[in-house]
C-alpha cells in the first residue's frame, strides 16, 4: 500500500522525533524568566509542559517550578538569564533570588 505523505514529509517527522529527549530544543530567543512588580514576581514560562505560572520569586512554587526545568536540561540558560536580569536590574534582587536557588539545590545535576 502506498503512502500518501511525500518522503520530504516523512524525513521531517523523523528528524523532529529524533531530538526527544526530554529537552526541548527552540529555535531563536526564549525567556524562561519574566520579571514583574520589581523582581517580587514573576512569570516562569516552562517548555516542558507548555505553561506559564505567575509566582513570587521567594515563593517554594517558584523554586520547585526553576527545579522542573533544571532537571530537563535547562538550567544554565536559567542561570545566565537569572545574571542578566540582575545587570539589568541590580536593584531587583535578583541575585539573591539566584543565591535561593543555589542554596535549595537547584541547578545541581
Amino acid at each position: 500500500m502506498a503512502s500518501n505523505t511525500s518522503k520530504t514529509a516523512r524525513a521531517s517527522v523523523r528528524a523532529g522525533q529524533a531530538g526527544q529527549g526530554g529537552a526541548l530544543s527552540v529555535l531563536g530567543e526564549f525567556k524562561y524568566v519574566i520579571p514583574l512588580n520589581g523582581g517580587k514576581h514573576a512569570y516562569v514560562r516552562n517548555l516542558t509542559n507548555g505553561r506559564t505560572a505567575h509566582l513570587r520569586t521567594d515563593s517554594e512554587a517558584f523554586v520547585e517550578e526553576i527545579r522542573v526545568l533544571a532537571a530537563a536540561g535547562h538550567a544554565a540558560k536559567i542561570r545566565a538569564e537569572l545574571n542578566g536580569l540582575n545587570a539589568a536590574h541590580p536593584g531587583d534582587g535578583w541575585d539573591a533570588t539566584e543565591k535561593r536557588l543555589v542554596e535549595a539545590g537547584v541547578f545541581e545535576a
